[in-house]
């Protein structure tokens, strides 16, 4: 860890605690400032903060006062949940204090260059894969961000050996200063998150902060598919790195005649590669893209994409009984995440879906129901995801009170060589805690087969 002086002295407040309000507060309080903690949840129900009460750190809990800004605060490290339109962070940048997440106080103190990932889909499985190449390539990599450690907490450990691979969402992005990744990439931009960024075009201002302070030594491994991703590359001042799934490009990472390729150099056989989907297609270019950058030998990236089956929850290889495939998609809360799972398989699919009810209706899916022979639902939205199903001409249709009990039936429904897969298109929340609750609970439900 580099010792600085940045914020010896000074007075800061960490607004929201979790994991990365607690290390930052930490790290923080090391670094010899003055730190005070303020979370809306009560002393009382808060280990976090009793832990750092019992540091010395000042403590107020129980609600966000307003009040707090007249403390004369010098900076606000704030939880990346929390929206602008807080009264506190509203205030504090109207009195012109600077207000950060811990992603930056982590580039800060860190001696190992970081390898930055963020874009809408994706984000998980390229940081997985880079992560998993570079550690093939014995370049010692670490992992943080929305994946992992909080960064600040690996940043404390890491040196000059080490490369920190980080995911990071929108809202890390928007609160940093000077983080400047070696390589940066973006894997793709849709909509998401609009009700905290209020527009799409902000949205995307937030995801170009990932390059906005790299300069002509570092790399920009960009979506070349996508006009707008194609936009801020053109604005970064880094080297930029195109990768695309649709043409054959003179340099960067893309496809031709059945091989991935970087630059020239044909580096392995689609055909070759375990992990199922068109869609990650885009997260293993740009993952070997910054593997190839770090100087990972052709051999690494090729064992990991021979064995790599994909990142829990998201499209995750389960396992095969009697010649049918499972698959764990619990981590498609939305339509748009589901339709890439349903373009992934060529054989028979059966179908598990439902959950949470938005308000939304699912005729988005029906295109993409032609390859599912039988359609198991569950959960709010059941009678809506059924008559999706009624209408793009599925035969079978089930109607199970949860996920538990649409596995056994969903393997009736089956024959050798069809894939059954769970990806829900809606949210857990209306019987599951989590979408990992749920996606275990699938797996455990498919062990039961056996």
């Amino acid at each position: 860890m580099k010792q600085i002086n940045t914020y010896l002295h000074k007075k800061i407040l960490v607004l929201g605690l979790a994991k990365s309000g607690v290390t930052a507060a930490a790290l923080l309080h090391k670094l010899g400032a003055f730190v005070t903690v303020n979370d809306k949840k009560p002393l009382s129900e808060n280990p976090e903060a009793q832990g750092l009460l019992e540091q010395g750190i000042k403590v107020i809990c129980g609600e966000h006062p307003v009040e707090l800004l007249d403390e004369g605060f010098e900076l606000i490290v704030k939880n990346p949940g929390i929206p602008y339109q807080n009264p506190i962070i509203e205030g504090a940048l109207e009195k012109g204090i600077p207000v950060l997440t811990e992603v930056e106080l982590a580039y800060q103190i860190s001696e190992a260059p970081f390898i930055g990932i963020t874009g809408t889909n994706g984000k998980t499985t390229t940081t997985t894969l880079i992560f998993e190449m570079l550690k093939e390539g014995k370049k010692r990599p670490l992992i943080a961000g929305n994946i992992g450690t909080v960064a600040s907490g690996v940043a404390e450990e890491a040196t000059l050996e080490n490369n920190i691979v980080i995911e990071l969402s929108s809202f890390q992005l928007m609160g940093i200063e000077t983080f400047k990744p070696k390589i940066a990439i973006i894997t793709n931009l849709y909509d998401a998150h609009l009700d905290y960024h209020g527009t799409r075009a902000e949205y995307i201002k937030a995801k170009a902060n990932i390059t906005k302070n790299q300069t002509a030594e570092d790399y920009f491994i960009f979506n070349a598919d996508q006009q707008e991703v194609r936009e801020i590359a053109e604005h970064s001042q880094a080297a930029g790195i195109p990768f695309s799934t649709k043409l054959a490009l003179k340099e960067g990472a893309y496809i031709n005649e059945g091989w991935i390729c970087f630059n020239d150099e044909k580096v392995m056989l689609v055909d070759d590669i375990a992990l199922p989907g068109v869609h990650n297609l885009e997260n293993i270019l740009s993952a070997m893209a910054a593997a190839k950058l770090t100087g990972v030998s052709n051999e690494a990236i090729q064992e990991v994409l021979r064995t790599f089956t994909g990142v829990k929850h998201r499209l995750q290889y389960v396992t095969e009984i009697a010649e049918r495939k499972f698959y764990n998609d619990s981590k498609a809360t939305n339509i748009l995440a589901t339709i890439p799972a349903l373009q992934a398989f060529k054989n028979p699919i059966i179908l598990l879906a439902g959950g949470l009810d938005r308000g939304n209706e699912f005729d988005e899916l029906i295109p993409y129901l032609k390859n599912v022979k039988a359609l198991i639902t569950f959960g709010q939205t059941s009678s809506k995801i059924e008559r999706v199903g009624v209408e793009a001409g599925i035969k079978q249709i089930n109607t199970v009170d949860n996920v538990e009990k649409a596995v056994p039936v969903a393997f009736q429904y089956s024959e050798p060589g069809d894939v059954i897969l769970l990806s829900p298109a809606c949210a857990s929340w209306d019987q599951y805690k989590s979408f990992e609750v749920r996606g275990d609970i699938f797996i455990e439900a498919v062990h039961k087969l056996k």
